[in-house]
């Protein structure tokens, strides 16, 4: 049932591309029918940096809009990034679930999550030096970390789709939720609803941001295998945190316009043409 959900919304993410250049060494493509966006950064661009949200408060960072964060930096390309908690919560204070360093400076580590219909335990994360060279980083990584995002779980692995298994412990059924909801025939991943995701190409000099108004995280996974040549993506923060800013302006975010305060956000910064 899984891979026939995949397959029906990889296909109605087919479609039209409009790419356009707005800033050196980034592509910007969006297929409307789809409500899919996708920016791919090229590490080997002159003047290329990426900038986390710093961490803050008396948690680890102060939740803001994406928008916010990206106007006030002055950045030409943000997303948001970590899943959080405490979620809901009218609380601006935050702890990233995950992996995080910012400028340098690891701030959230590795963790098992108390959520774990979406959640994996010691998730990876995209690390990105301050020389531009990216990799994804997992438990065991020693050295040191310039900015990192992690998010639910790794989904595309050496170019092929791979989303989490539910292990069944005390319920063989598969139900992980108070609400009983989700298992392996009816997955959170196979929901849908907006999706980000991040991933980088096999070569490693290519970031890939995608953001999606309505699929499952299969189906994005594998249209960026497929079409923008990904090799390794992790799934970020989606439903309402969904947003993508491009040059100041928000170009995918909830349809009310009202963008959600969110606990950490990628900026990239690039060079006009």
């Amino acid at each position: 049932m899984a891979i026939w959900a995949w397959l029906c919304f990889s296909l109605a993410l087919a479609g039209a591309d409009v790419s356009t250049y707005p800033f050196i060494g980034v592509r910007h493509t969006h297929r409307a029918e789809a409500g899919l966006h996708v920016v791919e950064i090229h590490l080997d661009a002159p003047g290329l940096r990426f900038q986390l949200t710093q961490p803050s408060g008396g948690r680890e960072t102060v939740r803001r809009t994406t928008v916010d964060f990206c106007r006030e930096l002055a950045a030409q390309v943000c997303v948001n990034a970590h899943f959080f908690e405490p979620f809901p919560s009218e609380e601006m204070e935050s702890f990233l679930i995950g992996l995080a360093a910012a400028d340098g400076r690891r701030f959230s580590e590795f963790e098992k999550p108390r959520q774990a219909y979406a959640l994996v335990e010691n998730a990876p994360g995209v690390h990105v030096s301050a020389t531009n060279e990216a990799g994804l980083v997992g438990p065991g990584f020693a050295g040191r970390l310039w900015t990192v995002v992690a998010g639910s779980a790794q989904v595309v692995t050496a170019g092929k789709v791979t989303i989490p298994v539910y292990r069944y412990a005390a319920h063989p059924e598969g139900v992980l939720t108070p609400e009983g909801k989700y298992g392996n025939g009816s997955s959170w991943y196979d929901v849908a609803t907006s999706r980000t995701l991040i991933g980088l190409t096999e070569d490693r000099r290519r970031v890939v941001l995608a953001t999606v108004e309505r699929s499952t995280v299969g189906a994005v996974a594998a249209v960026l295998a497929r079409d923008f040549g990904v090799w390794d993506a992790v799934n970020l923060d989606g439903g309402g945190s969904t947003t993508l800013v491009v040059d100041g302006e928000m170009v995918q975010g909830p349809k009310s316009g009202k963008a959600r305060a969110v606990a950490s956000s990628l900026a990239v910064f690039a060079r006009r043409p």
